[in-house]
């Protein structure tokens, strides 16, 4: 039986991974730290040993790690946890892959790009503008220099889906201030260009290609292909949900001055190599309004 281990499996795209995996006949173990729930197990990916005790006892064939400091802002406060968990805890993670035997596929970002250039494809030259998306990279550099592990990064652009909270998703939050009307007003960006993917496009997608059993490259780009700021977004919030949205104004500058964390202006993931994969299925993309419509609906 297929054995395969979710970490930050608590999180908008761990748990979505963690109930695909759940669907199928695998052996599924999902860990997280701060959020245990339900029949997550508790673990601290720092303390090395307890993560190789850990991974020596469940021999796992894939381990896909979510777990990681997601927020541009926190990780410009706190640099060294960033790094710590972005990048040594995933380096380690793939001496494990080598030793152990199992594939790590290690979920990275668009961020580890400039955002002056797109689309970028699978060799295209990384250049992160903030922490985060350099802590992400050293991330990469550090799993793709572990001689003989079997090691797949995936880069994803912003995510949304089903999460236990809005504030989890840089998308889903915007629900909350289209439904703010309590007269307070917001600037919304309106410079940078994103590419929201669904979670559950994703953990189908990776489910198909475990399911293929063949190796998978070293990179592989996952996307959305519909181009939006935050603030169109958040118009198409307001449309589905048929509230106003005039105390959400357009900024179309980038964001300067103190505390503010430079973001690119379009990472656009050229995902061409990963169709050319031939996986069952497909990208499976969602359409963002429609798949909006529907879950809100339904709530």
């Amino acid at each position: 039986m297929v054995k395969v281990v979710v970490t930050g499996a608590s999180g908008v795209l761990g748990s979505a991974i963690y109930r695909a995996l759940r669907a199928t006949d695998y052996s599924v173990v999902g860990l997280a730290n701060s959020r245990t729930q339900g029949e997550l197990s508790k673990l601290d990916l720092t303390d090395q040993a307890a993560v190789q005790d850990f991974l020596r006892q469940s021999k796992p064939d894939w381990v896909i790690h979510c777990a990681a400091e997601r927020r541009p802002d926190v990780a410009e406060k706190d640099p060294h946890g960033a790094q710590r968990l972005n990048a040594e805890v995933p380096g380690y993670l793939a001496s494990l892959a080598r030793d152990l035997g199992f594939t790590l596929i290690y979920i990275s970002t668009d961020y580890v790009f400039d955002g002056t250039s797109p689309p970028y494809g699978l060799t295209s030259k990384t250049n992160p503008l903030q922490l985060y998306g350099k802590s992400k990279r050293d991330g990469e550099i550090a799993v793709s220099s572990v001689t003989g592990a079997k090691v797949v990064i995936l880069r994803v652009p912003v995510l949304y889906g089903p999460a236990p909270q809005n504030a989890d998703s840089a998308v889903n939050v915007l629900l909350d201030v289209v439904q703010d009307q309590s007269g307070k007003q917001y600037k919304m960006d309106h410079y940078a260009t994103r590419y929201p993917t669904n979670v559950e496009d994703i953990a189908g997608f990776l489910v198909r290609a475990i399911d293929r059993n063949k190796p998978l490259p070293l990179v592989v780009h996952y996307s959305g292909d519909e181009p939006f700021t935050k603030y169109e977004m958040c118009l198409i919030f307001a449309k589905i949900l048929g509230v106003p949205h005039d105390h959400i104004v357009p900024d179309s500058n980038p964001p300067t001055g103190p505390g503010a964390t430079t973001r690119p202006k379009d990472c656009h993931l050229s995902t061409k190599e990963t169709d050319d994969l031939d996986i069952p299925g497909g990208l499976g993309l969602s359409l963002f309004e429609e798949w909006w419509s529907e879950h809100l609906t339904k709530q």
